[in-house]
């Protein structure tokens, strides 16, 4: 193989184009994968004039916390759509033929690149990379029919993965419509009337596996700092059981409830509630989590949220809240059709993962075979000497 390491400044050109019409208000960011992605910012009062209008075929980048973070958010664009970026990013693009774009990007995706990026950027509190230490790294560009060979493969990969995350929209249409036609139910029921509140506390602090539960309505591991807390007094969930937080419901504009489903039972924080489905009504608990996690669910617990600074949600209005209770050959239809849709996104999700580890490992067959060409015309050049 073919292959030399050269000066990456020497194929890329910085690029500056501003929202100047404000004709484009879809704000992207990048997150750590490397990977565009909504903004979270709000800028509802914000000048988007001055915003850096990104379109297909540029790169962005965030080199301002490299060092902190230990990674560097860079991402290439190929929506067909323009979108906008912070002005604090870098744009640039590839002004050589002897670089597909969709190589370098793959070889941006390598741990080393990242490695390497963390150890020349500055000394700042915030370690930055500055574009010209950028541009004086070294990388290795092989022929054009090499880089053409390990992108078409990439891009077979992501093209089968895209295909099947296709799939997920049209199993996630059937969910949803199956669930609008059940709110055509003219008698909707009060769902604390299914409940029972369950306060086992953690007896000899058995128990040290402690969650949380974020904002999408999913246990977590607890980030709290529970060296020296009596994990005694802490409750312990179990299968088949839902956790609840009443605080914060109105700030976060999210019902923090999520039903728990390992087999081995956890540690709750003591300020929450958690409460089961009574045995003798036949609604499934899983019915239950599905409309939990519905965004109407969420907006009418905003709504019923009360006016003190944390804007909670009291258990007795949760359980005022009211939802359609069908049979129970119909709940277990639309939680087949729900787990199955789960699955497949963890599926889905896993792929993505495997295809985005891929990179280093084909990009590792590049540097390898030319270590290996470095190698010999060392050998040659010692033999000819």
């Amino acid at each position: 193989m073919k292959s030399d390491y050269k000066r990456l400044g020497d194929y890329i050109q910085l690029v500056d184009v501003r929202n100047r019409e404000m004709a484009v208000t879809r704000l992207l960011g990048i997150n750590i994968n490397k990977q565009f992605m909504p903004s979270v910012a709000n800028v509802s009062s914000t000048d988007l004039s001055s915003y850096k209008l990104i379109s297909n075929g540029m790169f962005a980048c965030n080199v301002m916390h490299v060092g902190r973070d230990e990674k560097i958010p860079i991402a290439f664009y190929t929506d067909d759509e323009p979108a906008i970026i912070s002005p604090a990013y870098i744009m640039f693009r590839i002004v050589k033929d002897e670089l597909l774009p969709e190589f370098l990007m793959m070889h941006l995706q390598r741990p080393e690149f990242d490695r390497y990026a963390g150890y020349i950027c500055d000394s700042s509190i915030r370690g930055g990379l500055e574009w010209e230490r950028f541009c004086d790294i070294q990388i290795p560009i092989p022929d054009i029919k090499e880089q053409r060979k390990y992108v078409t493969l990439y891009k077979a990969l992501q093209k089968n993965q895209q295909t099947y995350e296709k799939s997920l929209d049209d199993l996630q249409l059937i969910c949803d419509t199956f669930l609008e036609t059940l709110k055509e139910i003219p008698s909707k029921e009060r769902i604390g009337q299914y409940f029972n509140l369950i306060d086992n506390r953690n007896v000899g602090a058995a128990i040290d596996h402690l969650l949380g539960i974020n904002v999408l309505k999913a246990f977590m591991p607890s980030k709290a700092n529970v060296s020296s807390t009596d994990l005694s007094k802490y409750k312990v969930i179990r299968k088949g059981q839902f956790a609840y937080s009443a605080m914060q419901v109105g700030r976060d504009e999210t019902v923090r409830v999520a039903l728990y489903t390992e087999e081995e039972p956890a540690i709750i924080s003591p300020a929450y509630l958690t409460f089961g489905v009574d045995g003798k009504s036949r609604v499934l608990p899983e019915y239950f989590m599905i409309w939990f996690r519905r965004p109407e669910f969420n907006r009418f617990g905003w709504f019923l949220s009360d006016s003190s600074v944390r804007a909670s949600l009291e258990w007795d209005r949760f359980c005022d809240i009211r939802i359609p209770i069908p049979g129970l050959e119909v709940q277990e239809s639309i939680v087949a059709i729900h787990n199955t849709l789960e699955i497949r996104k963890r599926l889905n999700n896993e792929l993505k993962t495997q295809i985005q580890n891929l990179c280093p490992i084909l990009m590792r067959g590049i540097v390898e075979g030319l270590s290996a060409n470095e190698s010999e015309n060392v050998e040659s050049r010692e033999v000819m000497g």
